[in-house]
């Protein structure tokens, strides 16, 4: 269920007190976890000296947005405790451009990699190794907790404090109940989330909405970007950039996952349903911003399979005066997407974090909310983006293009609004410096 801001406090904190404590939780947390509370003479240059955090991220590569996760929380991490040593546990074998990415801006970061089998045991030695030298084990930002079996060897072969940060959490099982009552903090990136834990009598001042770590990546490519935006004459602030999605990622399709046929026979026929729906709406905000503006627009991928399905959805079909005007873009690093997107116009996406790598850049962007695309769109609401959040079921194609122009038409109060939003997640991550 998808609330509003104002109406999940106003349902909420009565029942659990402030449960949204803001940005000094999040500090004080990751110190007493540290044993670095004591910090009234202490440089905060030096917080997590001597001190090493084991990071759990990067659950897959065929998505910019799971691979933005794992810089964002490391930039989050860097920033709060800088001579603290991390490791990153990346979950998934990373594919060669994301071993670039992570070497060229954590160069210091050491990167591991290691299974647990269903017995919670851990052959790999690295993996053991980083047990044995490291404080706490932080789960970072994703659909869910991805890694609970990683976190279930680590406190069974520790018994050293965790945490998890900027995840969805849709339910919770028995087992999973079992494990978050051991955290040291548990975040959620949305307060949705929250309710689902408070259901669950999962709640305390340990307990918190911090946004998604996507919000705190800082790394760009703007070499790349500007080559490939100069040989498609994209000018600054002149283009827009669409991203399709089907209802359900068909991952059955270009990954080794084993889907049953009952499954396959599902997603296939709901997005079969619904992408025309769906994309004929995005192509009437096209078709405006085009014939009204005379800009271009770029379309391009959040995931792999999108790229082979841009011309059907968002190319083809538009009006022969509309296609010149169009330039599409293959599968990328976040970072080229961040330096574009910096770039952009607007930015308007039926994927969840592209929107929001836009919105760190300080471009204005719409999320394009499908329902089967789980609770994590509420994030937006809580970050007061209530007017660029569009429930695509419940809106027209016509009104998503009236609001893209009406950002045209008042361009400096858009920026504005991500600044101050900006700021407020900022805050959330670094105020507590200042309580401390």
């Amino acid at each position: 269920m998808i609330l509003n801001r104002r109406r999940f406090i106003k349902q909420t904190i009565p029942a659990v007190g402030a449960v949204i404590v803001g940005a000094g939780l999040l500090k004080t947390t990751l110190l007493s976890a540290l044993n670095l509370t004591n910090t009234e003479n202490t440089d905060f240059n030096k917080l997590g000296n001597g001190k090493t955090i084991l990071l759990l991220s990067g659950w897959q590569d065929v998505n910019i947005g799971d691979i933005a996760h794992t810089p964002g929380l490391l930039n989050v991490l860097l920033t709060f405790l800088p001579e603290a040593k991390i490791i990153l546990w990346k979950r998934s074998m990373a594919i060669e451009p994301v071993k670039e990415l992570l070497h060229k801006n954590f160069p210091n970061v050491k990167v591991i990699y290691g299974q647990v089998d269903d017995d919670k045991k851990v052959s790999s030695v690295e993996v053991l190794d980083a047990f044995k030298e490291s404080d706490i084990m932080i789960h970072g930002s994703g659909p869910s907790v991805q890694g609970q079996k990683n976190l279930e060897a680590w406190v069974e072969i520790t018994g050293k404090p965790f945490g998890i940060f900027g995840v969805t959490i849709q339910s919770v099982g028995k087992s999973l109940k079992e494990l978050l009552l051991k955290a040291s903090f548990i975040y959620p990136r949305e307060t949705a989330s929250l309710e689902v834990l408070l259901n669950n009598g999962i709640s305390g001042e340990h307990v918190s909405f911090v946004p998604d770590a996507t919000f705190f990546m800082e790394i760009r490519d703007d070499k790349k970007a500007e080559s490939f935006l100069g040989e498609n004459g994209l000018e600054q602030g002149k283009f827009i950039c669409v991203i399709p999605r089907l209802r359900y990622t068909p991952y059955y399709k270009f990954t080794n996952w084993k889907w049953s046929e009952e499954r396959i026979k599902k997603v296939d026929e709901t997005n079969l349903k619904y992408m025309e729906e769906d994309h004929a709406k995005l192509r009437e905000a096209m078709i405006c911003w085009v014939r009204k503006t005379g800009n271009k627009i770029l379309v391009c991928p959040e995931m792999v399979y999108e790229v082979d399905i841009m011309d059907e959805l968002l190319i083809d079909p538009l009006p022969e005066d509309v296609k010149p005007y169009v330039v599409k873009r293959g599968y990328w690093m976040p970072d080229e997407a961040a330096s574009v997107y910096r770039n952009a116009h607007s930015v308007l996406s039926f994927e969840c974090h592209s929107p929001i790598i836009a919105l760190t850049n300080g471009t204005p962007a719409f999320y394009l909310r499908q329902p089967e695309d789980t609770i994590k769109g509420q994030m937006y609401y809580d970050l007061g983006y209530d007017d660029w959040i569009f429930e695509i079921m419940d809106v027209t194609g016509g009104q998503i293009a009236d609001k893209l122009m009406d950002i045209n038409n008042n361009y400096a109060a858009a920026k504005k609004k991500i600044e101050a939003s900006n700021e407020e997640i900022r805050q959330i991550y670094t105020k507590s410096v200042e309580v401390i």
